[in-house]
């Protein structure tokens, strides 16, 4: 970094100070812990000899303070993966339910956005498709940030929601569903094999929403179909074909990449005979309850949150660490 040149190429440099930033915040807090500990072996020969109580209570208190040092270095070491430091895509599908299951998947896209909002993070739409009366029928974010498919990588799955209907005139309890996938946003030295002429089939359409002005006059959105895998991806937040084609490429080459991976964890998982879940939607991973009861259960860690509201602007930290321990749990086990 120090090279007169560093920033000729803007992007490779970028790339190594985003490097840089992530290696320090694993080295200093490493670096932290064990000053701390040196100070309280310290304060501990000082108590030792000289047991007053300002003495312990000093010890008492470094103690407490190492421990969340530890603690903050272990939940770390949780997102140290080798996708887990990589830009996010989320994608959001509204399941059974009707209107109430598009107003449902609306609600999670907000969900997911307060939080990255929270947490500084970087939100991009990518693609928006908007139901006929209410909510949405699925859409597509990248959350930018340190870490991001680390923490997303926790939400996937269908999402439950249980609540008196506000579409039902009857005001009768709904029951409706929504699926949470994720895509790491790989770098672009990350190859992967792609006929784009044999293996990729390009639909070219309108880009908006339901209808009115919200409808774009070009056709400039891009839907990208893998056909051996029929994986689909597209893009219509831009205006330019061309930019919108360029985005959808690296999200169908990040979407192979992390299937190959998936597939390689699935194959050691049962040679160890545990089970593993590849592709979109999948088992319900959570359940928000708001009537009669009100509270929000994951279904994989058994946590419960008593206010579905606080959850549902954006307040999912809880659930993410607590996914992130039990699967490192499973993984040591």
């Amino acid at each position: 970094m120090e090279a007169g040149d560093f920033w000729n190429n803007q992007e490779k440099a970028q790339g190594l100070v985003n490097e840089l930033r992530q290696l320090t915040s694993v080295l200093k807090p490493l670096k932290e812990l064990k000053t701390a500990a040196d100070d309280l072996q310290v304060l501990e020969e000082f108590a030792k000899d000289d047991p007053t109580e300002a003495n312990l209570a000093e010890v008492d208190s470094a103690k407490r303070d190492l421990d969340q040092r530890l603690e903050a270095l272990e939940f770390q070491s949780m997102l140290s993966g080798p996708m887990d430091k990589y830009n996010v895509y989320v994608s959001v599908q509204a399941g059974e339910g009707g209107t109430d299951a598009s107003d449902w998947a609306a609600m999670l896209l907000r969900m997911y956005a307060r939080w990255a909002e929270v947490k500084g993070f970087e939100v991009e739409e990518i693609d928006l498709s908007e139901a006929e009366e209410a909510g949405i029928r699925s859409a597509t974010i990248l959350i930018k940030g340190d870490n991001a498919f680390g923490y997303m990588r926790s939400e996937v799955g269908v999402h439950r929601l249980i609540r008196m209907s506000p579409f039902d005139a009857a005001g009768r309890r709904q029951t409706s569903f929504a699926a949470i996938d994720t895509t790491p946003d790989l770098d672009d030295d990350v190859n992967i094999d792609v006929d784009w002429d044999e293996d990729v089939r390009e639909d070219v359409f309108r880009a908006g929403g339901a209808g009115g002005q919200k409808v774009n006059k070009t056709s400039s959105a891009i839907r990208l179909t893998h056909l051996p895998t029929n994986t689909v991806v597209q893009c219509q937040n831009e205006r330019s074909q061309h930019k919108n084609r360029a985005i959808a490429r690296k999200m169908l080459t990040s979407k192979l990449f992390q299937q190959e991976t998936e597939r390689r964890d699935a194959e050691v998982a049962a040679k160890r005979g545990q089970k593993s879940r590849i592709g979109f939607g999948g088992e319900t991973i959570r359940h928000y309850v708001m009537a009669p009861q009100q509270y929000v259960k994951d279904a994989r860690t058994g946590l419960t949150a008593g206010n579905p509201t606080k959850v549902l602007d954006g307040d999912i930290d809880a659930f993410i660490e607590s996914y992130l321990r039990y699967q490192m749990g499973k993984e040591n086990a």
